[in-house]
């Protein structure tokens, strides 16, 4: 096995061998320490960091600590049965590579994730180009526009999602088909994927085919069993955070500077996202993107309590996109900063049909309004071919800067690092 040595002095190495569930090829999973990795180093503040260098599948319950970095060589998998915990403080890099090569840790069907970072000390997955070291919450040599340095972090579960021909499992978008460990989706609301709280997530969306990044965050059949809060995605090439169906709640959210859409919903997504604050970057797309189900099976989202923060500079930059048969809630939602092209759309006629049956509903809206809008309704658009609506836009109010009273609760996210780095104000 080939190995690239970072530092004169290395501490340890071990070797584990195991296998996927149902192929016998072994799986290496190589563990290589060596000290005063990185390019922070002392230098920059943090503590001497070893490095502990991960590929292939993790088939038994495993920790990681903070007093490491963690290398993520390709695609790493938390196999069926085994749970992966993470200590608070842990830094997890990625490295750089596309298509087959990508870096992602994917925790699988029947896996656990058991990450549960602090305010003071989140857990951390980023590139291996980021300079950042033990100790410490951020590096000095990357910001919101270096993109797509690794892949990302994909979770997996037995969750009802609807998908075309009414297929019961689907293999998640950013893995290719041969690999089974990517297939998601069951017939279990309340399956449980572990515990996530306290992430930040860097720099991903590694290309893996023509038009196809990993997301920040994909979250496949994930269950209501799954505690997901305080997660944060910064610069990631396409979706800050997906959720292809399932039930899973998610609190306490933040995405900034993401190449494509914010918060994506698809599949028949049935849970709830609850605070959470979007800060649209130079490239990005939509706050909001909602698809509706895929197949027969429904399911209706509710998204609350959201701040969104827009881009004058974006091609694109939309407050949120309603398509394909989309059901669900949009409540309490403050925006600002937006483009006076900017718009809330209903794309088709199927979710206009909705938003008439009662099936798509919008609760309270306050827009600070962009210069050249002189009537907050004008921002709801319907663009359905064939049928028409009344009333889009009727929740919404125009406000001054500052004058919400709704939206996001802010303090819950001045842990993070695009409220520290970005000047949020949180």
């Amino acid at each position: 096995m080939k190995k690239i040595i970072l530092s004169a002095l290395i501490a340890s190495s071990l070797v584990f061998t195991g296998c996927f569930k149902d192929d016998d090829t072994p799986i290496v999973i190589e563990t290589t320490t060596i000290n005063n990795y990185g390019e922070g180093g002392n230098g920059n503040g943090g503590e001497s960091c070893p490095l502990v260098a991960v590929t292939g599948a993790i088939t038994e319950n495993t920790t990681w600590t903070n007093d490491n970095i963690y290398q993520l060589n390709q695609k790493v998998v938390v196999d069926n049965g085994a749970t992966l915990t993470i200590e608070a403080g842990t830094i997890v890099k990625g490295s750089p590579g596309t298509g087959s090569l990508a870096s992602a840790l994917i925790i699988a069907r029947g896996a656990k994730i058991n990450a549960l970072g602090t305010a003071s000390e989140p857990i951390i997955f980023t590139s291996t180009g980021d300079n950042i070291t033990c100790g410490q919450t951020a590096g000095t040599n990357l910001d919101e526009n270096d993109r797509g340095q690794w892949g990302g972090l994909i979770v997996l579960g037995y969750a009802p999602s609807s998908f075309s021909g009414d297929l019961i499992e689907n293999q998640i978008e950013g893995i290719p088909a041969d690999d089974d460990f990517g297939l998601y989706g069951g017939s279990d609301p309340a399956d449980n994927s572990g515990v996530m709280s306290y992430i930040s997530i860097r720099h991903g969306g590694a290309l893996i085919g023509e038009n196809n990044e990993i997301n920040g965050l994909t979250l496949g059949g994930v269950g209501n069993g799954t505690v997901i809060n305080n997660i944060e995605v910064i610069a990631n090439v396409d979706d800050g955070i997906e959720f292809f169906g399932g039930t899973v709640n998610a609190t306490n959210l933040l995405v900034w500077a993401q190449g494509d859409d914010a918060l994506d919903i698809d599949q028949a997504y049935s849970g709830t996202i609850d605070n959470a604050v979007v800060v649209l970057g130079d490239i990005s797309d939509h706050a909001f993107e909602v698809d509706g189900p895929e197949g027969t099976g429904t399911g209706s989202f509710v998204i609350q309590n959201a701040t969104i923060i827009g881009n004058t500079v974006t091609e694109n930059g939309e407050y949120a996109d309603y398509r394909s048969g989309a059901t669900g809630a949009t409540n309490n939602i403050y925006a600002y900063g937006f483009k006076d092209s900017s718009d809330v759309e209903l794309d088709n006629d199927g979710v206009a049909t909705n938003y008439n049956n009662g099936d798509l509903t919008f609760g309270a809206w306050e827009i600070v309004l962009p210069t050249g809008v002189t009537n907050v309704t004008d921002i709801f658009v319907n663009k359905a071919e064939t049928v028409t609506v009344t009333g889009f836009g009727s929740t919404a109010t125009a406000v001054s800067a500052g004058a919400n009273t709704i939206g996001a609760n802010t303090s819950q996210l001045a842990w993070t690092y695009a409220n520290t780095v970005g000047g949020l104000g949180f």
